[in-house]
């Protein structure tokens, strides 16, 4: 049996599940818990740098019929001191993660000593990363080199009667998100701001299952050495592209793209942010053709084949209180008209089965209820079948903080 990736999912594991299913199926997917999730996809063929919906991938190493603590920390120091043996020279970083159980983080604490001093009696030298909750965050790892050659996270996971303990491999690279964020040039808050993870989970959502033959093994790439940039040779249009995020974090992934937006400033923005800023700092070529254009009725088929959809549509109006339902009623009724011309418009523009991934506007009532626009019961009839995940439910795929009034659903739909 080849071996397996564990996936712990981010602030909303819906969307991460989601994200995953779709890139690499659902039979693929286990879910495991609240918040991780078991990919049958060996580590080197993951790939983790394009997800927006997982914070950390770890490898998994063994599944134990057990979930008492003291026989999972027997284990853990039976096996440690051996493990220790195959890094390299040097002083250990060691840390540990507990998801699912209920214990105290004195208690991982007093565990990780005991590791501690049961791999230095091999006369390697051990620095224990102290715990602040029960699972040390994305910074905790990056900070103390958890993934470095010389470190070992070990995450422990509760499965039902069992327990799963995996190797952290990578983490979400905070300070590339926030690079690719805060660092362009040309940021609107107005337009609202779209993070560049959702945008990697709206672009995973279009593209469907990945391409095997397209990826490389990041286990043939030696330490140190950058990931190539695979070159998908399929094209991704974005028709409300704001700022181009989108654009970025699909151009990032490999694919061709194009983008149009019917605000000319949004199009100067996103022209200085990819065809300067990215092109510069990230050094490659991109022939993308980003034009002022109604995503109502232009024909962008002058740009070439359209392979996927991703695209946050039009929101509405951006509310700070809570709308009368008068006007909160205008509101969806504007943006439903505008969504539902645009998927009259692009329907013949786009091959039969091609895919979509749009998130549009749904908004808040205060409690854990929302309002949806109609369009979405007419999906059908406007010649469009909708994409449900096993893992998912279509309800729960829905961007949202606590506070907000307007909320992205993700729809992914495919032209019939």
């Amino acid at each position: 049996m080849s071996m397996q990736s564990l996936m712990v999912l981010g602030r909303q594991p819906e969307l991460g599940l989601a994200e995953l299913e779709s890139l690499y199926g659902n039979g693929a997917i286990r879910k495991v818990g609240n918040k991780t999730a078991v990919v049958d996809v060996d580590p080197c063929w993951m790939a983790f740098d394009r997800l927006g919906g997982s914070v950390k991938f770890c490898k998994l190493l063994t599944t134990l019929d057990v979930i008492d603590w003291y026989l999972i920390e027997k284990y853990l120091l039976e096996v440690s001191p051996g493990f220790s043996s195959t890094m390299p020279p040097g002083k250990m970083q060691l840390g540990l993660s507990l998801i699912g159980y209920d214990t105290s983080v004195k208690r991982i604490h007093a565990s990780g000593l005991k590791l501690k001093r049961a791999i230095m009696k091999t006369g390697r030298p051990v620095r224990l990363i102290p715990n602040q909750d029960l699972e040390l965050n994305s910074a905790q790892v990056k900070h103390n080199r958890l993934t470095s050659e010389n470190g070992w996270e070990l995450v422990i996971v509760r499965d039902g009667r069992q327990t799963l303990i995996a190797q952290t491999i990578k983490v979400q690279d905070i300070s590339f998100y926030a690079k690719r964020d805060r660092g362009r040039p040309k940021r609107d808050p107005k337009v609202g701001m779209l993070p560049p993870k959702l945008a990697q989970i709206i672009i995973n959502l279009a593209v469907g299952q990945l391409p095997q033959n397209k990826l490389e093994s990041i286990c043939e790439i030696p330490a140190g050495q950058p990931i190539p940039k695979p070159l998908f040779n399929q094209s991704l249009l974005d028709p409300f592209c704001g700022t181009g995020v989108i654009l970025q974090e699909a151009l990032l992934m490999g694919y061709d793209v194009n983008g149009s937006d019917i605000d000319q400033k949004m199009i100067d923005y996103s022209q200085q942010n990819i065809l300067n800023w990215l092109k510069q700092w990230y050094e490659f070529e991109t022939d993308a053709k980003i034009e002022q254009a109604d995503a109502t009725n232009d024909n962008w088929q002058k740009f070439g084949q359209i392979d996927f959809v991703a695209s946050e549509t039009y929101l509405g109006r951006p509310f700070t209180s809570p709308p009368t339902s008068q006007i909160l009623s205008q509101t969806i009724s504007d943006c439903n008209l505008i969504i539902k011309k645009f998927l009259k418009n692009i329907y013949n523009q786009i091959a039969p089965g091609a895919r979509l991934c749009l998130a549009i506007p749904a908004w808040s009532l205060g409690t854990a209820e929302f309002r949806f626009l109609p369009l979405i019961d007419q999906i059908s009839d406007l010649g469009y079948n909708r994409v449900s995940f096993e893992h998912s439910r279509d309800q729960d795929l829905i961007y949202y903080r606590k506070g907000q009034i307007v909320a992205r659903q993700l729809l992914v739909i495919t032209r019939k």
